[in-house]
């Protein structure tokens, strides 16, 4: 990928509805040119979908938080399931290391996010967790309303 290819890619990660000729405006090259481009990226899979971001998941949670999980053998698929059942929760990424789990939480006040960690403890298979609270995000790929 060149420095063109990076620049669609951003332009396209704030606005994937962007039009071909706006993108060619703002890169300074043919709207063939950025027609090819984006379906070379969407062949080789480079870009693979284009979604919709509602309201709901552009607003950021007051009280974010990172929350590192160890589990006990081979129960990865299975708390992975259930975590995929909590609403406060917007990411769940599996890991290396000391921790299995890596999970991103969101709630409006401090005891909601008490609340929340006190019901992933008790997941059966959950051995060990630790949370850090996020205090600022300066940098995102996740589009901003």
């Amino acid at each position: 990928m060149d420095d063109l290819d990076q620049k669609l890619l951003a332009l396209l990660r704030h606005d994937g509805r962007r039009s071909v000729s706006d993108l060619a405006l703002e890169t300074g090259v043919s709207r063939a040119t950025v027609r090819a481009r984006i379906e070379r990226m969407e062949c080789e899979g480079d870009i693979v979908g284009y979604t919709v971001i509602l309201r709901a998941d552009a607003i950021a949670m007051p009280v974010r938080g990172i929350m590192m999980i160890e589990l006990e053998g081979r129960t990865a698929d299975r708390v992975v399931d259930v975590l995929g059942g909590f609403p406060e929760i917007s990411a769940v990424h599996t890991t290396n290391g000391k921790w299995d789990l890596i999970v991103e939480l969101g709630t409006e006040s401090l005891a909601d996010l008490d609340a929340i960690l006190r019901r992933i403890r008790l997941i059966p298979g959950i051995m060990a967790s630790e949370t850090n609270l996020l205090l600022a995000t300066p940098r995102t790929t996740r589009a901003r309303l």
